[in-house]
């Protein structure tokens, strides 16, 4: 899983024709891990939301956008290992557009060792 994270208004400063061109180019990386069967899903994540926290019945909802840096995007991609998830990773666009990008690589776990339960995929 790729988790992409970036500053809170890292591409507030875009023109349109840049935001068009960053668009463009996350459509090209896209189409290209597609191409090489190496993408299960993608999505960007809208900036507004909640953060819930909470148990027993006592609940507290606050506004996602707590810190300067946001998560505003993921990639669930196919990857023989890590090492090859990170080459995928520093392919992404958000590295080439803006400077505040950080891109969290992180193996998904398929099933719980202990108990041999298998996560539902898809």
């Amino acid at each position: 899983m790729l988790l992409i994270h970036n500053d809170a208004n890292s591409k507030l400063a875009f023109t349109p024709d840049r935001e068009k061109e960053f668009l463009n180019a996350c459509r090209i990386y896209i189409e290209n891990l597609k191409e090489s069967d190496q993408l299960i899903s993608a999505q960007p994540l809208v900036r507004e939301g909640v953060m819930l926290s909470g148990h027993g019945g006592n609940w507290e909802k606050a506004p996602y956008r707590e810190s300067k840096e946001v998560i505003v995007g993921y990639y669930h991609i196919k990857a023989d290992n890590l090492d090859q998830a990170i080459t995928i990773a520093k392919g992404n666009p958000e590295f080439a557009y803006t400077q505040t990008a950080r891109i969290e690589v992180r193996p998904i776990k398929m099933k719980e060792e202990t108990t041999e339960y298998l996560y539902p995929v898809g």
